[in-house]
């Protein structure tokens, strides 16, 4: 599944930088996959739109849980306050996670 940031983040920024997918953005950043943004046609999972205007977020289409890069989600194994965690409506099994980051490897993310 991907991992999704609470409201308790505390916009510190700690996640944005470990993400090897660029799938966390800022509170009210527009997010990008491949050439499609957040406000134009939806990503092939039909995401549109932000997540988020008052914390950081994560892009549930880019997120693969590092896998295929770590062995843990970065953006949760840096977070002071433990906000970073799995996201129940985004579950997703290893083959279509690595799948996924294929698919990010081959539109440049």
């Amino acid at each position: 599944m991907a991992i999704m940031i609470t409201d308790e983040c505390i916009n510190c920024g700690a996640c944005e930088p470990e993400c090897p997918n660029t799938a966390i953005y800022e509170g009210g950043a527009e997010w990008t996959y491949g050439d499609v943004t957040g406000t134009d046609d939806p990503t092939p999972n039909g995401t549109t739109g932000f997540f988020s205007e008052d914390h950081f977020y994560i892009v549930p289409d880019k997120c693969t849980e590092c896998v295929g890069f770590h062995d843990e989600p970065q953006c949760a194994a840096v977070c002071p306050v433990d906000c970073c965690v799995p996201d129940p409506d985004h579950e997703e099994t290893e083959e279509e996670l690595l799948a996924k980051k294929e698919k990010l490897d081959e539109i440049g993310r």
